[in-house]
């Protein structure tokens, strides 16, 4: 199979994580009272990604690099009148590879044996179940997950719980979770940079604290504060050099504005999330929506994003042997304890863009088509020094969903 697994874990898993709790007609989901109706929805995403060598120190990096297809079903079920069970499924198809270093060594030498043997993608197959219990003032879940690849095994539980004053105006979450991955490469274990080796094992634990609070009637305002530790394989197999610590802290805050307008009847969606982590990544994240319905059931919903990170304390920048011959990666200082040349713990901006379009389908159905392009390049970022001799690196994400009320 061709080795993909962390970018499309970067990329893809958030992608349809996110759907898989927005979904279409869902906004009593998570309200304080049972949901009176289900949903069941199903999604088609396409997503490629490339690189464009657009400076003399990347000229001739220019290529594509990874198509997905996936498939998703999410739904939810009221039961009883006190709970609901939201559910999700994901199979998605990989092919292509994401470079060795930098935005060199194209492709891996995992892809190069795969090439050779004939494999031509990868499927990964992922589901979640959320049982909820609702009360007059609050909620609690109780969630599973379970992912699966040829060289990756994730599983995780949560628990979640919200609570909301007397007067409704604001609601309290918290939320935990565990998840424990398993890193196997289906072949001899492969030894790396002091001798470690795979399969190797991670887990992961996370929190989270919001406040959601009701300013007027126009105005909703949300602060969520998130810390994750990690402690286990963090290394990529597929990446040479490569050797990063064995535990990983995470700090998160996000906050929210969603604020509606009387006249067009329009919604605006502002958010903001500051990141940090013990790697020495630091990174903030702005972006907008605006949600604008139309006549006879149309809604457009353009948005935009901007990203910005420094790099990690043990990132490597090009080389000038790896600019001079592609082949060759960048030899790590002597004595140092970690080192990565992956380009995604580089400094780097990053700016996307889209449109979401909607269409209710009758009382019962709803139809979507959403649009987005990512562009990254290391010239944009606002807070460290980015890497000339990484390329430009693009997205471009589509999405097809069918939606209908139960």
């Amino acid at each position: 199979m061709m080795k993909v697994s962390h970018a499309k874990l970067t990329v893809i898993s958030a992608i349809m994580a996110s759907a898989s709790i927005m979904l279409p007609f869902s906004n009593n989901v998570l309200a304080e009272s049972a949901p009176e109706q289900g949903v069941f929805s199903m999604k088609y995403l396409n997503y490629h990604d490339s690189q464009t060598g657009d400076n003399a120190q990347t000229a001739g990096m220019t290529r594509d690099r990874i198509n997905v297809n996936a498939l998703s079903f999410m739904g939810m079920v009221p039961i009883a009148g006190k709970w609901s069970v939201n559910a999700s499924f994901i199979e998605d198809s990989i092919t292509g590879a994401s470079p060795a270093y930098h935005s060199s060594g194209f492709p891996s030498k995992s892809a190069q044996q795969d090439a050779a043997s004939g494999a031509s993608g990868e499927l990964r197959h992922a589901g979640d179940v959320t049982l909820t219990r609702y009360f007059s003032r609050g909620t609690i879940g109780l969630g599973g997950s379970y992912s699966q690849e040829s060289d990756y095994i994730s599983r995780g539980a949560s628990l979640q719980g919200t609570l909301s004053s007397e007067n409704r105006n604001t609601t309290y979450m918290l939320g935990v979770a565990c998840n424990s991955d398993t890193i196997d490469l289906n072949k001899p274990a492969v030894v790396l940079s002091k001798q470690r080796e795979v399969p190797g094992r991670k887990k992961v634990y996370s929190g989270l604290f919001g406040v959601t609070r009701v300013l007027s009637k126009n105005d909703i305002l949300q602060l969520n504060f998130g810390y994750v530790d990690g402690q286990g394989y963090y290394s990529d197999p597929y990446k040479d050099p490569d050797l990063r610590p064995d535990n990983r802290h995470i700090y998160t805050v996000v906050t929210r504005l969603n604020h509606h307008f009387d006249g067009p009847d329009g919604t605006a969606r502002l958010s903001y999330r500051y990141y940090s982590d013990t790697f020495g990544v630091r990174a903030h994240t702005l972006g907008a929506e605006y949600v604008q319905p139309l006549p006879n059931g149309w809604v457009v919903t353009p948005l935009v994003r901007f990203h910005s990170q420094s790099a990690a304390d043990f990132y490597i920048p090009a080389g000038a042997e790896e600019l001079a011959n592609p082949s060759n990666p960048t030899t790590p200082q002597p004595n140092t304890p970690f080192y990565s040349e992956d380009q995604r713990l580089s400094a780097f901006g990053a700016l996307s863009y889209g449109m979401k379009i909607s269409k209710e389908l009758g009382r019962s159905w709803l139809a979507d088509v959403r649009y987005e392009h990512y562009q990254q390049r290391y010239g944009w970022c606002i807070n460290g020094h980015g890497d000339p001799g990484v390329a430009t690196f693009n997205i471009r994400d589509f999405q097809l969903g069918l939606s209908r009320k139960l």
